[in-house]
């Protein structure tokens, strides 16, 4: 299935961002990489089309990618959510929805990346939809999926996304650009509350790959194969 809009990533040159941009990219999509600055965006975007040189990868500043699609997605570490969305006040528009795929770990203030920060709105979700203009819907996904197995061209992806927002409808939308990458199968996981939960789901990933040396990731049983989402 291919999208006929391109999948801005803001703060897609950390980790998480380029992962899903190259496994986006791999899959046919066009991505533009959002940075605080355009220059480091390309530089991103060129570290992608050198691992797959017909990658259809482009690299901006992140007001410039917020404005290029009706979704995009944030990738930036808790500590940097806040600024960012301070920043994109202007480029963010009524009807356009944010994929925040922020955890609020310990490690964005020296802690361990087995804790988690308490957040006076719930979760790093809700404090975004507080934050975003009127008009903007705030979707909750992607944070169980580790950068390390979205680089490692070698690893064959087989995780379940879990999804929340308030309305089926953003969901589905969201699910559609996630399950362009082969091996993951979004998951309605509820109302956009339910991403306090989820949330805390990455420390304790996070303590279980560093125990046993793995990369795991989240995987349901006993849900139906056929596609859910119509």
């Amino acid at each position: 299935m291919a999208t006929t809009q391109p999948i801005p990533i803001l703060g897609g040159t950390g980790a998480l961002g380029e992962g899903l941009a190259l496994r986006w990219a791999l899959a046919g999509a066009a991505v533009i990489l959002g940075s605080r600055s355009a220059e480091r965006g390309e530089e991103a975007a060129a570290r992608i089309r050198a691992k797959a040189p017909e990658a259809k990868v482009s690299g901006t500043d992140n007001a410039a990618a917020a404005e290029a699609a009706e979704i995009v997605f944030l990738t930036v570490p808790f500590r940097a959510q806040s600024e960012n969305l301070n920043n994109l006040r202007e480029a963010l528009k009524p009807g356009q929805i944010l994929v925040d795929c922020t955890v609020p770990l310990a490690a964005a203030v020296s802690g361990k990346a087995t804790r988690s920060l308490g957040v006076w709105q719930g979760s790093a979700a809700q404090q975004a939809q507080e934050m975003v203009p009127a008009g903007v819907t705030v979707v909750a996904a992607l944070h169980t999926v580790g950068a390390p197995t979205l680089t490692d061209m070698d690893h064959e992806l087989n995780e379940d996304v879990l999804i929340c927002a308030d309305k089926k409808a953003d969901k589905a939308r969201v699910a559609r650009i996630i399950e362009l990458i082969p091996g993951l199968r979004a998951v309605n996981a509820g109302p956009l509350e339910m991403a306090r939960i989820v949330e805390q789901l990455t420390p304790l990933l996070i303590s279980i790959n560093s125990r046993y040396k793995a990369h795991a990731g989240i995987k349901l049983t006993g849900l139906p194969e056929a596609d859910h989402w119509g």
